[in-house]
């Protein structure tokens, strides 16, 4: 049997805020340095070996790697960095405040721009203050978006490690959590709109002959609750 563990990133200055972030290469805060650091003495507990160690381009997700394979003591494991697996890019919705946006806009609005599955928030506009920040040509995307570079990401990259039983350590964000866990798990559209990933705490993912076997949050008292089943 052999183990994926995802982890969402600790908290960034962003998250704290309660800011959309997106492509915003964001920090983190000293609670999220704290949620990482914690994210790996409870992965530490497990006495596992890694082969390779995923994470996105941004900030706050290598921080995070960073903190918890130094809690692990492991110098040994590839790192590896894509922005296949970045956070979804909000497009104008970038670095608003979420309350002042909710009541600018209204709830039901923010609501389907943030937990919809293929309906995009508008796209940056070219004033906008972090327009020049992001390297990138995209302007903003849906779930589906995000969903359609992380599961290829996965398919060719990070599968074949698992079909050969290595153990296998992903640092990531919420969106794009959320958007491998429903090729995982076979998530519907309609399910994953309730699913939340909390920040610093693994999910351990057992496979068994590259079949899932069984999954749980390594913090129980912060799991979400899982939508779905095997």
């Amino acid at each position: 049997m052999n183990n994926l563990i995802l982890v969402r990133h600790g908290q960034s200055l962003w998250n704290q805020e309660k800011r959309f972030t997106g492509w915003a290469d964001i920090d983190l805060t000293e609670k999220g340095k704290t949620e990482a650091a914690e994210a790996g003495g409870l992965i530490k507990k497990l006495n596992l070996n890694f082969h390779t160690c995923f994470t996105s381009k941004l900030t706050r997700a290598i921080r995070s790697s960073k903190i918890i394979l130094k809690v692990l003591g492991d110098d040994k494991t590839k790192v590896v960095e894509s922005s296949a697996l970045n956070e979804r890019h909000y497009g104008d919705l970038t670095s608003l405040n979420k309350d002042e946006t909710i009541k600018k806009y209204g709830f039901d609005q923010v609501q389907v721009w943030r937990r919809s599955f293929d309906t995009a928030p508008p796209p940056m506009d070219e004033e906008h203050p972090y327009k020049n920040k992001i390297d990138s040509n995209i302007l903003c995307e849906s779930l589906k978006d995000t969903f359609d570079r992380v599961v290829p990401y996965y398919i060719k990259q990070i599968e074949p490690l698992v079909k050969e039983k290595k153990n296998i350590l992903i640092i990531f964000h919420g969106n794009s959590c959320r958007a491998l866990l429903m090729k995982i798990f076979n998530i519907s559209k309609n399910k994953i709109v309730k699913f939340e990933i909390p920040t610093g705490n693994p999910l351990l993912i057992k496979f068994n002959n590259s079949k899932v076997a069984d999954y749980k949050y390594l913090n129980v008292n912060r799991a979400k609750k899982i939508f779905f089943n095997i």
